[in-house]
């Protein structure tokens, strides 16, 4: 809450001023409440603190790299350098929008809400041995908003200024104290070494080996095709609280494989450890082979409560075929997720109804109470429906006849000036043929595309498919060169200033955002803006909830489907914690090598 200025009367002038309320001093910060853990907690619940370090664990990468500078759009950054760097607060995995101090030893909050004050450890080093210091903080900071994603810029756009005060001391200060998450944005920041970039072009591509504070280094690599990362013997924070148990790991390898299909051949021949499934069709037929008849290989499923957020089709709004919410409704009711769903995947997927599936941020029903009072507004602006009716999906026998679903598509389309032509091509007025590319960045999603490809045709609609190699994929997606996708947008427990960048107006031209189908609507942008200043959690469900609704009946996007576990496979060479945390994996991060398992493991493979 603000301050009020002091009245000019006798009274206040004779009084002395009020004084400023110190700043709370923490050691975490949390937007729903206060944190599960005190301060000087020994280690995370999840992990096992007496976990032995050593082995070797080696990982899948697709594609191929060609810069250690991920914080850029130029270039393709290498897999894995999260690992080199630390951060100033440290995420809780088990806690949903918590974070913890771990380069910064304290955080200070002033009563006023207009700021952020972090005080680093006396013991925080780089790899070399430096000192990290406030410097390298306020360097990080204005080096990234100013040279590195436009994200960073969307992110953090209500920090006024940072300063540093002394060596280990960093003021940012706010723009606006409605904006309740952002100290907790700044405590995700990883920390660069200005001393390191001192004399490189930041703005360009790197293949020096960089230098990082975290728990792993970057030990050697070969361009494009693998690189393997160290631990860090003398690591300056092996035995802080936020670290105990983790990393355990003495490599991480990671081998780079062009196709997800050979990748799958390599681990089952044991040249990969860890293997994340994301196939379905895999996880139900792919796993029959020796090692696995004979346990040396694990599968198992993991229940996880992490918002899955949005994977879609995403029609490119910024061409003008795609401009009109009925063509892109039509073809919402073509896609027969059912017919997928049987055939394609095993009946393992959940179909997405929402932007923030898997949480209580997603849209249901009608609009009523809060929701309805912050919608009512912006009535005029929207479809009446928003307010009528329930937004749901078509859905199908799963037959693969969806005679009902091409019926409502071709009215939808002759409604916005489609009509099929004597030659059974869908055609506008000007005789132009309804024909689009949908790109993709793997051979394994053909199989989905396909089909819909074969759906469309049936309405005179020449779609076709074509597949890149993630680095052109890539380059691709941060020009916006494309007509349809596939994209994940990832949501959070705690949706906030990243919703700029998903969903604003402000951010469709703008190279390497993340508003990859181009969303531009001003009551979305209204509402995002609603969604970063809300003061409570219950006033953040609802603007959220509302502007999901929004979202949903703009028709921006074809919704695909989700899961709510990790289906793993494994090497049976690893110890993992009794439990995993709410919300990650616990991978690479708690595990580590059992070395009884191992020699076991490499006694049963001589006789595969």
């Amino acid at each position: 809450m603000q301050r009020r200025p002091l009245l000019a009367t006798p009274f206040a002038l004779a009084a002395p001023a009020l004084a400023q309320p110190a700043p709370r001093r923490l050691h975490a910060l949390s937007l729903l409440g206060d944190p599960a853990l005190p301060a000087g907690f020994p280690h995370f619940p999840w992990v096992n603190p007496a976990a032995p370090k050593g082995g070797e664990v080696v990982l899948t990468a697709l594609g191929s790299f060609d810069s250690f500078n991920p914080f850029i759009l130029r270039g393709t950054p290498a897999i894995g350098m999260a690992n080199i760097y630390d951060s100033l607060l440290q995420e809780s995995a088990d806690e949903a929008s918590t974070e913890y101090a771990h380069l910064a030893e304290w955080i200070e909050l002033p009563a006023d809400g207009m700021g952020v004050t972090f005080e680093l450890n006396p013991a925080a080093r780089w790899h070399d041995g430096r000192a990290i210091t406030a410097a390298d903080v306020v360097w990080t900071f204005e080096t990234l908003r100013a040279q590195g994603r436009p994200f960073y810029r969307a992110y953090w756009g209500d920090v006024a200024s940072v300063t540093a005060e002394g060596e280990r001391r960093i003021i940012f200060r706010f723009s606006t104290n409605e904006n309740r998450e952002l100290a907790l944005i700044l405590g995700q920041m990883q920390v660069l070494p200005k001393h390191f970039w001192e004399g490189r072009d930041f703005s360009r591509p790197m293949q020096d080996i960089p230098l990082g504070s975290g728990p792993y280094r970057l030990e050697r690599f070969e361009s494009g095709r693998g690189l393997t990362y160290a631990r860090v013997d003398n690591y300056w924070a092996r035995d802080l609280n936020t670290r105990r148990g983790q990393y355990n790991f003495d490599r991480l390898r990671y081998e780079y494989f062009r196709d997800s299909t050979v990748a799958f051949e390599a681990f089952k021949a044991g040249q990969i450890d860890f293997r994340t499934e994301n196939i379905a069709r895999d996880w139900a037929t792919g796993y029959d082979f020796p090692a696995v008849r004979r346990g040396l290989v694990v599968r198992d499923t993991i229940r996880h409560e992490i918002p899955t957020g949005m994977q879609a089709f995403a029609m490119n709004a910024r061409r003008p075929l795609f401009q009109d919410s009925r063509v892109r409704e039509a073809l919402i009711q073509v896609f027969d997720f059912e017919w997928m769903n049987a055939n394609l995947f095993f009946g393992t997927y959940a179909r997405t109804t929402s932007f923030f599936s898997n949480s209580e941020l997603a849209s249901t029903g009608l609009p009523t109470g809060r929701e309805l009072e912050i919608l009512q507004p912006f009535r005029a602006q929207l479809p009446e429906a928003v307010f009528t009716q329930e937004f749901r999906l078509p859905v199908t026998d799963g037959s693969g006849n969806n005679r009902d679903g091409l019926r409502r598509a071709l009215e939808l389309l002759r409604t916005a000036g489609w009509t099929v032509n004597r030659e059974r091509r869908l055609v506008n007025a000007q005789g132009a043929p309804f024909r689009f590319e949908i790109l993709l960045s793997s051979p394994s999603f053909e199989r989905v595309a396909l089909p819909f490809v074969q759906w469309l045709q049936r309405l005179g609609i020449e779609a076709s498919v074509r597949t890149v190699d993630p680095a052109q994929y890539q380059v691709r997606m941060d020009n916006f060169d494309f007509d349809m996708t596939v994209d994940v947008m990832g949501q959070s427990l705690s949706p906030g200033n990243e919703q700029r960048d998903y969903f604003t107006c402000a951010k469709v031209q703008e190279n390497g955002s993340q508003n990859i189908p181009g969303i531009c609507h001003p009551v979305i942008d209204a509402l995002v803006e609603q969604i970063i200043t809300a003061p409570s959690r219950e006033e953040l469900v609802a603007r959220t909830r509302a502007m999901d609704r929004v979202l949903l009946w703009q028709h921006f996007v074809i919704p695909n489907w989700h899961t709510r576990s990790f289906l793993l496979a494994f090497w049976d060479k690893f110890g993992r914690p009794e439990r995993n945390p709410r919300y990650g994996l616990g991978f690479p991060t708690s595990w580590w090598v059992d070395a009884t398992r191992e020699r076991a493991l490499a006694e049963a493979r001589r006789s595969l």
